[in-house]
């Protein structure tokens, strides 16, 4: 059957409907990593676990505070279920791209953040009044802040219309509202658990780093696993962990845990790259997470870990024992990985004594190449391009089908 001019038209515009639709996953933690300025509020987005929440939204604009303003922030010392609050502010529910900031229609609008999407906003305190200002300028300010602008837009940091926006905004944007203080969590104390389970010397050396113990029972409300060294595996590893910097150590200490909740069924089904309570900026601190038949183990990239037994496994806290201490590759570079098995080398020709040739096995290592020292995060994009376009499988489904009744 011979086409039509209609028809070749119909299944053009078929395919072009399909690629406007397909969706592509983003991630504003890696986003975020490439600035460096904004290192403090990236590490808090992954603390208050609202860098997930932003990545499971398909419209979002986050209003990224450069370290500088976070400090400002940080010297109020909220505890973290609060400072959720008030970063919340700093995410509305509306895509803004520099553009649509400077053409807001009557020059000013109200957008929902995520704090108000969590009910616990009264009134109106839930909402940011976007507004033109004289010399170009476009202020923000909270609706319950008297129509004082305590932030303007500084630039745009990544726009992917209609998807997500992060642009920068000069100072933090607060209410009485978010700082409110917020019921505290049950009273589970991490410490004294591991204490009585076999691991009171990690429980003592976080009880030893006031910080960073109070880190972790900050992030038990909210979800947080902990993998804990023995006390056999602790001792054994004394004498390294004398030898790190004050910082050093409690980096260390901090990268044992994951704010977020994981059973065993979710470690064995989410196996992956894990960022932790120590990841900031730059510093990644993240392993990785991959099934070696029943076992778990966590892969740091200078050392492999198997979790041995589970100590306490309820939501929003787990804590599992493992066999070694995790070395996170930031603070142990020196420490290399057993090399692979050489792989067998060709045969070449030698010529003997008596000027015959025999056979001679090339035991040389092949050239390295400059692929093996890539960053397995730069394979979280891939990964995130990969699902986005298996969860749109329905709609190839759909448009294959709609172009072969229009072909015949």
């Amino acid at each position: 059957m011979k086409f039509t001019p209609a028809k070749p038209l119909s299944v053009s515009l078929l395919l072009l409907l399909f690629l406007s639709t397909t969706t592509y996953a983003h991630n504003i933690t890696k986003i975020l990593a490439k600035h460096p300025e904004f290192s403090t509020f990236n590490h808090y987005l992954t603390v208050t676990h609202l860098a997930a929440e932003i990545n499971r939204r398909q419209t979002i604009t986050v209003c990224a505070i450069d370290n500088a303003a976070m400090n400002v922030l940080l010297e109020k010392h909220l505890p973290t279920y609060t400072l959720k609050n008030v970063l919340s502010l700093h995410v509305f529910a509306d895509y803004f791209g520099a553009k649509k900031l400077h053409q807001i229609t009557k020059g000013s609008t109200l957008t929902a953040t995520m704090f108000q999407a969590t009910g616990e906003a009264p009134g109106t305190s839930g909402y940011i009044n976007i507004t033109n200002m004289k010399g170009g300028k476009v202020g923000f300010a909270n609706e319950d802040n008297d129509g004082h602008f305590a932030a303007t837009f500084v630039k745009s940091v990544l726009e992917m219309p209609y998807n997500i926006s992060v642009i920068q905004i000069s100072h933090i944007l607060t209410s009485p509202a978010a700082e409110a203080p917020v019921a505290a969590p049950s009273d589970l104390n991490v410490t004294t658990l591991m204490a009585k389970q076999g691991c009171k010397a990690f429980s003592d050396l976080l009880e030893a780093h006031p910080d960073v113990a109070k880190t972790y029972a900050e992030n038990v409300q909210s979800g947080l696993t902990v993998f804990c060294p023995t006390d056999g595996v602790i001792s054994a590893f004394m004498p390294k962990f004398k030898n790190l910097t004050k910082d050093g150590k409690a980096s260390l200490l901090l990268y044992h845990g994951i704010p977020v909740y994981n059973s065993m069924g979710m470690l064995k089904s989410n196996n992956g790259l894990m960022n932790t309570l120590a990841t900031e900026g730059k510093n990644k601190y993240d392993f990785t997470v991959q099934n070696d038949g029943d076992d778990v183990k966590l892969e740091t990239k200078v050392v492999t870990v198997t979790i041995s037994g589970t100590l306490y496994d309820e939501e929003p806290l787990s804590v599992y024992k493992v066999d070694k201490v995790l070395l996170p590759r930031e603070l142990f570079k020196e420490v290399a990985e057993e090399p692979a098995p050489a792989p067998k080398g060709s045969k070449k020709k030698k010529k003997s004594k008596k000027g015959d040739e025999e056979d001679v096995v090339d035991d040389s290592a092949p050239e390295p190449s400059p692929e093996d020292d890539e960053d397995p995060a730069d394979d979280s994009a891939n990964l995130n391009w990969a699902t986005s376009m298996k969860s749109a499988g329905w709609l190839v489904t759909v448009v294959l089908s709609i172009i072969c009744v229009t072909i015949i």
